[in-house]
């Protein structure tokens, strides 16, 4: 998809409107880090009313990707699952804004064991990363604790994507655009740690059709080759919020016999490990991504009617 044609100079009047908003965010970032999660809440209550096209497109996520719950469990998950972005949305104030804020404190990691086993060995690691909503702020805590890498698509607006980079790039050792496989292979081989993310749809190029919470998911190919060629191990982390506001990250043991010889197997294996862990915390899941936009030729769009 090609960026849109904005202005070069991030003073243009067009930019205002974002500015206005970015300094919006950073006072929302100063508060406290409870009323700060306070606010995320009743921002979330707001977008379940508000924010139409959000809240059909999480209802029909949940809605497909669980069937087994009743109408009125299905409309309570998909309303947490908007309160929880909610949150998402000041824990980024909080995380990008304020530099004093020691969120590290408020982390507890579990299985950091893998990751120092393969350090040690001086093997690369490719981080499976999901999309929870922590996931701003788990990258920050990342950072302060580890030296690793990130893929990542660069926002259309740069207005938004100087705060981006900002926010997220203070933390991280570096940042690499997702068509550069040659610096992600580069930086596996040497023995670093790489954060991948590939539970979201990126259309039908390089992608297969596999189960995601039984439904086909055009899903990319990437992380089966990445793992070959940078021989690396694959190591799943997942980020969860508590009650108070505290969070765990968790990693998990390192996909065995990975990769195989088969990589729609492979992508299949990576979507039932993705699955294992939301189901843990679903309401904290960023359903309001269209998962399933781009489907098999002849079947619908599941988001539109």
């Amino acid at each position: 998809m090609a960026r849109r044609n904005y202005p070069t100079s991030l003073a243009h009047p067009r930019y205002w409107l974002t500015w206005a908003g970015i300094a919006a965010v950073w006072l929302v970032g100063q508060l406290p880090w409870r009323p700060l999660l306070w606010l995320g809440r009743q921002l979330g209550r707001l977008s379940w009313h508000l924010a139409r096209s959000r809240r059909h497109t999480a209802e029909t996520n949940i809605r497909l990707c669980f069937p087994e719950l009743n109408r009125s469990e299905q409309q309570a998950l998909a309303r947490a699952s908007m309160i929880s972005m909610g949150e998402a949305l000041t824990e980024i104030a909080g995380s990008y804004c304020n530099r004093w804020v020691n969120v590290k404190r408020r982390f507890t990691f579990k299985g950091m064991e893998h990751i120092e086993s393969a350090r040690q060995a001086g093997q690369g690691v490719i981080m499976l990363g999901m999309h929870f909503n922590t996931l701003d702020l788990a990258a920050r805590v990342l950072g302060e604790t580890l030296n690793y890498s990130a893929v990542y698509r660069p926002n259309d607006n740069p207005a938004v994507e100087k705060l981006i980079a900002y926010g997220r790039g203070r933390f991280t050792e570096n940042y690499i655009t997702r068509d550069d496989t040659r610096a992600m292979v580069r930086l596996l081989r040497k023995g670093g740690l790489l954060w991948y993310a590939p539970d979201q749809d990126y259309g039908r190029k390089h992608a297969v059709y596999v189960p995601f919470f039984g439904q086909a998911a055009a899903t990319i190919t990437a992380t089966s080759r990445l793992a070959g060629m940078g021989r690396a191990l694959v190591i799943p982390v997942a980020h969860y919020r508590h009650p108070g506001g505290y969070y765990t990250i968790e990693f998990g043991a390192p996909l065995e016999q990975f990769p195989g010889d088969d990589e729609t197997a492979d992508t299949a294996r990576i979507n039932q490990v993705i699955e294992q862990y939301v189901r843990r915390q679903p309401e904290q899941y960023l359903w309001v991504h269209r998962r399933f936009k781009h489907q098999p030729p002849g079947e619908p769009n599941p988001y539109k009617g």
